[in-house]
């Protein structure tokens, strides 16, 4: 949050965030120049809804480069704003001088949702098509299950993923801004190696504390251990049915395609957690075979 409230203080917001609460007010914003210590989507995304409104102009240097950062800034211009510079790390805003315009805007096919239903079909040896989705956005994802042994083809704006046998651990897989391997997808992924023949290393550079779906993972027979942002997780032949909690999302994610993969029952509790990110996943899971219900 700090990278947010920086931000937003930079434009001119009196920013109270003691006592476990944020208390944000403003005579309103100024636009200057921006400074993001870390190129964090969120911040970026949040700097530039801000900046559309505040006076003057505003530049944000070390900006994130994510897909959505564009997507955003094809929606602010269609609502007249005069945003430029979106996937570069330098982006530019001047503020809206009148109302801004009524418009209708498709947001892009999200990316981290197509790279759980692609480690779904690899973790159950499946074979599946995800559809309307754009390649460029997943390539760091289909060139590591790739690596481990899946077949991908690409045809327009479809992808198919296919996972016969037992899979092959990575070497070493580290969470980098786009292009990089997403760290939105290492929960997911680490289910996913967890049942690969061989060793695997995951190093999560973006996120402090974004292994708490190991524990749950330990459960259900994985065999992974943590050392600081270091994950070492050796295969296993099989995991096990457990009941287990989801703690974050992605976390939650991984927790699911962990018991598609499991022998017997898997029981997930903190849904809340898993609906942030995925709309009914239980439907979608289920039109694909798995025997999976909400309880």
């Amino acid at each position: 949050m700090d990278l947010h409230l920086k931000a937003l203080r930079s434009l001119g917001a009196k920013i109270d965030d003691s006592g476990g609460y944020i208390l944000c007010e403003s005579d309103g914003l100024k636009g200057c120049d921006i400074y993001l210590d870390y190129p964090s989507v969120g911040a970026t995304e949040n700097t530039m809804i801000a900046a559309v409104y505040a006076q003057g102009e505003t530049i944000i240097r070390n900006a994130a480069k994510e897909p959505e950062i564009v997507d955003l800034q094809n929606f602010l211009q269609k609502i007249g704003a005069k945003v430029t510079g979106a996937g570069s790390s330098v982006i530019r805003i001047k503020g809206l001088e009148k109302k801004p315009n009524n418009v209708e805007h498709t947001v892009i096919p999200d990316r981290i949702i197509t790279g759980t239903y692609m480690v779904a079909a690899a973790i159950t040896g499946g074979n599946v098509t995800i559809k309307n989705i754009i390649p460029e956005h997943i390539i760091s994802i289909a060139s590591v299950l790739r690596d481990i042994g899946c077949q991908i083809s690409i045809k327009r704006n479809d992808i198919q993923v296919n996972s016969g046998a037992r899979l092959d651990a990575i070497e070493v897989v580290r969470t980098l801004p786009y292009p990089g391997f997403p760290t939105d997808m290492q929960a997911q992924l680490m289910a996913l190696l967890s049942i690969c023949k061989g060793t695997s290393i995951v190093i999560e550079t973006i996120f402090e504390s974004r292994y708490k779906h190991v524990d749950e993972l330990l459960k259900m027979g994985a065999n992974i251990r943590i050392d600081s942002r270091v994950a070492v997780i050796k295969g296993v032949e099989g995991l096990n049915g457990a009941q287990v909690a989801a703690r974050d999302l992605r976390g939650g994610a991984a927790l699911i395609l962990a018991g598609l993969a499991a022998k017997g029952e898997t029981i997930v509790s903190g849904l809340e957690h898993i609906d942030r990110g995925y709309y009914k996943i239980e439907d979608k899971l289920s039109s694909l075979g798995a025997k999976i219900i909400r309880v």
